[in-house]
This record gives C-alpha cells, structure tokens and sequence, in this order.
C-alpha cells in the first residue's frame, strides 16, 4: 500500500470519528434536549470543524492536514479530559463554569458507571489524533 493510500484511509477514520462525534453532540442537544456546559461548548468549538477540514482533505488526499488538525484535536482531548476529570474525580472542582446555569460536573449521561458525553469525545479525540499521527507527508 502507498503512502498516499495508507494516508486516506487513516484521514477518512479520523473523518469518519469526527462525523460520528458531532451526530452524537448534536443528538444531545438537539434530540434529547441536554444543556451543554461550557466545556461542551469548547469541545464542540474543536470538533465541528473537523468535520469539514477532514472532508476536504480526505476528497483531496491532502497529508498536511495533519498540521492544524493535529492541533485541534490535541487541545479538544485536553479540554475533554478536564472535563471527564471534573465529573469522576471526588474533590475536582468546577474550574471554568463553577458559577454557570450549567455546572461542567453533573454528567447528563453516565454509561456503565462511567461512560459520560466527556468521556466520549476524549475517545473521539483521541481517535483522531492517533490517525493523525500516522498520516505522513510525502517526500518531494
């Protein structure tokens, strides 16, 4: 397989999650009616455009989207890992919406003890920035 190949498909995976990810914020909101926290809003922020910056470099083969959205994902997983941290870790307080209609603690879902909407989008971030990690540019 060709590097520009191997490259697609890991584009089109970190698309594919990233699709996945924003159906399942929009879901929540939209259908089951859940309030996002503040920090949802600053996950959303960074995934959503992957959506589109994915699609577009996966029609076009283009490697060097690895150089912003590598990035984006990365401060998304670190957004969602606060948040998963502020909602399972005793003692954690609220840093960013403590004094929000909101709290970032309370957690709408919480699958199996401890599958919540953070939790879900840490995955989904953490999925694209494996794949992204992988893609390489191609020599001259």
């Amino acid at each position: 397989m060709s590097t520009r190949d191997r490259n697609v498909l890991l584009i089109a995976f970190a698309w594919l999650v990233a699709i996945v990810a924003t159906s399942g914020s929009l879901y929540y909101s939209q259908i089951r009616h859940f309030t996002p926290c503040e920090l949802c809003w600053y996950q959303r922020i960074f995934m959503y455009p992957l959506v589109l910056i994915l699609g577009i470099a996966t029609f076009y083969g283009d490697a060097r989207v690895r150089r912003y959205a590598l990035p984006m994902a990365l401060v998304g997983g670190s957004i969602s890992a606060l948040h998963y941290a502020e909602q399972k870790i005793p003692g954690f307080h609220p840093t960013a919406c403590a004094a929000t209609p909101i709290p970032c603690n309370v957690a709408f879902v919480n699958y199996y003890g401890f599958i919540t909407i953070a939790l879900m989008a840490l995955t989904a971030f953490t999925l694209i920035s494996i794949a992204l990690f992988f893609v390489r540019e191609e020599g001259p």
